[in-house]
């Protein structure tokens, strides 16, 4: 049979530009996914909040996949706080709908108690990808960062009681889910994400260096980078959790450790700020330990254009504190790119330690210092390295992960019909899932 998913994303939408504001590995995640379902004949509805961007009420994203704008609260970008205010205006504006669905996919705490409405009120199972998890990234701030709050804890422990089956990308988030959230083994899937082949691939075949399409020499010219530099690159937010902090620092003790490498050094940072201007908290550090003329400020780039920085890198560093999965780190090696890595989250899934990069455990900048020294002084391994990263991320497609996930959608189906979905909750809630949340009286009462 066919199946009809209704995905949901409350705060941020999938075609916005990954590396601005919230948008990130969750918005390719969400797009990919739903492509590679709807080729295998899985019909998917995104739907995200209507902001006033001068979209139309629906947008055909691929062939089977629609983004569908609700309006709920006011149109334009709100700061995070207020978002779990949009939650039952979100959800009341979907049940409206009057297409049918079988399943609601969210993606997301504030997306999951959307869900939890909409399973209710549509007699139908809620699957939930958490991406990121508030107790996994409390465990793991920066310095002076905020914490995620105890309302967002609160509303991840409805979540994880009531969806029909929780789909985790690694089997360390998944024992997170089990551990910290109480999350029923037999409900929790894993999943690895996948990787846009067509997109990210090597210039000129599995050599980066060379090849008649052009590769490193050839994406440098492109993007008017020098062809004899060393190019450690970092793509992605800039925010604290992402750790750019240990990569300016990095850099800092890089150059103290080899100061002649300081006239071929360039440190390319694609990606926008969440929450901050350009003179944040990493820049200012740049500023303070004199590295501002290595580092260059890019902005985010459409996927093709992603794909050329990646190319035209020696490594993509990865300085993250928590990282659900890494999605660029896959994404860095499809292309034939070494990685270096923090061994946190699913890191150590995305990377193959050893072979198709290094990991780093902890966020020592001395360390990340010596490996980066390491890349530089050999050429010969990031070329070995960058091979090898093709055979891996070949591995692990979208396709892959669509198959894996519909799999998912039919058990919690199979096991809606066997129990009589809308018959109340059909679990017993994980612990402490019981505590109010602001809009249970209204979930309630749907």
């Amino acid at each position: 049979m066919s199946l009809r998913v209704a995905m949901l994303s409350v705060h941020t939408s999938p075609l916005h530009q990954p590396g601005t504001g919230d948008a990130g590995g969750m918005n390719v995640y969400m797009v990919e996914l739903s492509r590679a379902l709807a080729e295998l004949g899985v019909e998917v509805d995104l739907f995200t909040r209507c902001r006033g961007e001068g979209l139309p009420p629906l947008v055909e994203l691929a062939p089977g996949v629609r983004v569908r704008h609700l309006h709920a609260g006011p149109r334009g970008p709100l700061p995070k706080e207020a978002m779990p205010d949009l939650v039952v205006p979100f959800s009341l504006a979907l049940l409206k709908e009057d297409r049918r669905y079988d399943l609601v996919h969210s993606h997301y705490w504030l997306s999951g108690q959307a869900g939890r409405i909409a399973s209710v009120g549509w007699r139908i199972p809620l699957v939930h990808t958490a991406h990121t998890l508030a107790r996994v990234k409390n465990a793991s701030l920066a310095e002076g960062d905020t914490p995620e709050p105890e309302l967002r804890v609160r509303g991840e422990l409805q979540v994880v009681g009531s969806a029909d089956r929780l789909i985790a990308n690694t089997t360390d988030e998944a024992e997170a889910l089990r551990t910290l959230y109480g999350a029923a083994g037999e409900r929790t899937e894993v999943v690895r994400p996948g990787v846009d082949l067509r997109t990210f691939r090597p210039a000129g075949g599995t050599s980066r260096a060379e090849g008649s399409g052009g590769g490193r020499v050839a994406a440098r010219a492109r993007l008017g980078l020098p062809v004899d530099a060393f190019i450690p690159l970092y793509a992605g937010r800039i925010q604290p959790l992402k750790g750019p902090d240990v990569l300016v620092r990095a850099i800092a003790e890089l150059l103290r450790q080899e100061p002649g490498l300081h006239r071929r050094l360039l440190v390319p940072v694609v990606g926008g700020h969440s929450g901050a201007t350009r003179e944040g908290t990493a820049w200012k550090l740049a500023g303070e330990l004199g590295v501002t003329d290595v580092l260059r400020s890019c902005p985010p780039v459409p996927q093709e254009e992603l794909a050329d920085w990646y190319r035209a890198a020696d490594v993509l560093v990865v300085p993250s504190r928590s990282e659900s999965f890494g999605l660029v780190a896959l994404e860095a090696q499809a292309c034939g790119t070494p990685v270096l890595a923090a061994a946190v989250g699913g890191l150590p899934t995305a990377v193959w330690d050893g072979v198709t990069g290094l990991l780093v455990h902890g966020h020592d900048p001395v360390e990340y210092a010596r490996r980066l020294r390491w890349f530089a002084a050999h050429p010969e391994a990031v070329e070995s390295m960058g091979e090898a990263a093709v055979r891996h991320a070949r591995g692990m497609s979208w396709r892959a992960s669509a198959t894996r996930t519909v799999e998912v959608y039919r058990e919690a189906l199979a096991e809606g019909l066997g129990q009589g979905v809308g018959q109340g909750r059909r679990h017993a809630p994980a612990p402490a899932a019981s505590l109010s949340w602001r809009n249970e009286k209204a979930v309630a009462q749907v």
